[in-house]
């Protein structure tokens, strides 16, 4: 019987599935089989449940295999992980992304028994991260690279920070030196990767900002076509930021906000360190450096104590913010965060209309985008034969095929559902 080499399940955000990119190339490497690695979500309760049902449903269909289970929930919980019996490993956060660790669980069919079941170390001690290089997730259109991990911020509703540590950063230097090969290796668009991106740089020499790594990774990769630059925390964009937006058309326009709210109270209570009429300043200052820029965002609806009118004030950031692309997150309770402990929580069925009509709101955004595109031509980096994306990552469909993971020029002749027709 031939061995089977380590099968991979993500669950989470865009980061974990950069690193499931990585530890699979590390496992790999190492020479280990049967195994099967979940990279787990702890982003909210709900998060945790569907990682347990998952690593449930993975025993049923590998009763043969080592189940090792990582990731943000393994990180804050290990405990329950390694008491469910359908586990037999469970690893940290900075244990996942070293090569020993892979190299050490591979030693030999019964490695289950050769050390103990859990690798988890305070995540809160580590001062680095590494900038691990890798191609893009099933498509050679784009790479991803990590240039920053953890969070020093404390959002009353977000745990994040126990399972990423605090922030920091890869160098610059490091940083550009990956995009090099990458554009070396045919790559036509890079993205800057992180869990507090606009954080980046505060714990290197001479605190740079994230603004002056988007400059110069502009400057010294020329022949880089396309940059993009993912999650951002609106209120800490800094000044070579703000002009990388108005003067380097290799910089795509779009960002995705971290706005979480659109009522100040609200916003107090999350922590947050911006209010709303900073994120409308923001947006619309952006919109005049680039009057192609478009927004995503992250909302969240049903925070304990958000009232009718708290929540119509993030209903209206929407327009007032002029945001084309939500996620939308139904407030649920994570045991562990100061809001939790909050007494006046919003009841369930509230939150789940509240959720439904911000999504509504964001389908009307979409929608008016869609139609201010007709007729306009973009440059759109194929990710398949058939679909690539805008430079404001919209959806373009052709129904004749195109090279994956070129450039092609061409002008907006139709709208198909949520795409767009080239």
């Amino acid at each position: 019987m031939t061995a089977a080499p380590p099968k991979f399940t993500t669950l989470g955000c865009r980061l974990n599935s950069y690193e499931s990119e990585a530890m699979k190339d590390m496992a790999q490497s190492a020479g280990l089989e049967n195994a099967v690695i979940v990279n787990t979500c702890a982003v909210t309760a709900e998060a945790v449940r569907k990682s347990r049902q998952e690593i449930r449903r993975l025993r049923r269909e590998n009763p043969d295999a080592n189940i090792i289970v990582t990731g943000c929930a393994a990180q804050v919980e290990p405990e329950t992980f390694a008491a469910m019996d359908e586990v037999d490993k469970v690893v940290g956060n900075t244990e996942k992304m070293q090569p020993d660790t892979w190299a050490g669980i591979a030693k030999g069919p019964d490695f289950i028994g050769q050390t103990e079941k859990v690798m988890v170390d305070d995540i809160m001690s580590v001062t680095e991260t590494a900038g691990h290089l890798i191609d893009g997730f099933g498509t050679r259109s784009r790479a991803y690279v990590q240039v920053q991990n953890g969070c020093d911020h404390r959002c009353t509703f977000c745990i994040i920070p126990y399972g990423r540590g605090n922030s920091r950063s890869v160098p610059a230097g490091v940083v550009v030196d990956q995009i090099k090969r990458l554009v070396d290796k045919g790559f036509n668009e890079v993205v800057l990767t992180g869990v507090d991106l606009t954080s980046w740089g505060a714990d290197l020499p001479a605190t740079p900002k994230l603004g002056d790594l988007v400059m110069r990774i502009l400057k010294l990769v020329p022949d880089l076509p396309r940059l993009r630059i993912s999650s951002i925390d609106s209120i800490e964009v800094d000044e070579n930021l703000m002009m990388a937006i108005a003067t380097e058309p290799r910089l795509m326009p779009h960002l995705h906000l971290s706005l979480q709210h659109g009522d100040d109270l609200i916003l107090k209570r999350m922590k947050r360190r911006h209010l709303r009429d900073d994120a409308i300043r923001f947006c619309e200052d952006a919109k005049k450096l680039r009057p192609d820029m478009t927004y995503g965002a992250d909302i969240i609806a049903g925070f304990p104590t958000e009232t009718d009118a708290h929540f119509e004030n993030s209903l209206k950031l929407v327009e007032d913010c002029d945001l084309t692309w939500l996620h939308v997150f139904p407030y649920s309770k994570r045991e562990g965060t100061p809001a939790a402990k909050i007494p006046t929580q919003v009841n369930g069925k509230i939150i789940k209309e509240r959720a439904a009509r911000l999504r509504a709101a964001g389908e009307v955004q979409v929608s008016a985008h869609l139609k201010t595109q007709l007729g306009k031509t973009h440059h759109i980096l194929m990710e398949n034969p058939h679909m690539g994306r805008t430079e404001q990552f919209t959806e373009v469909t052709f129904d004749t095929p195109q090279n994956e993971g070129a450039i092609v020029t061409a002008p907006i002749l139709d709208l198909r559902g949520t795409q767009l027709v080239a």
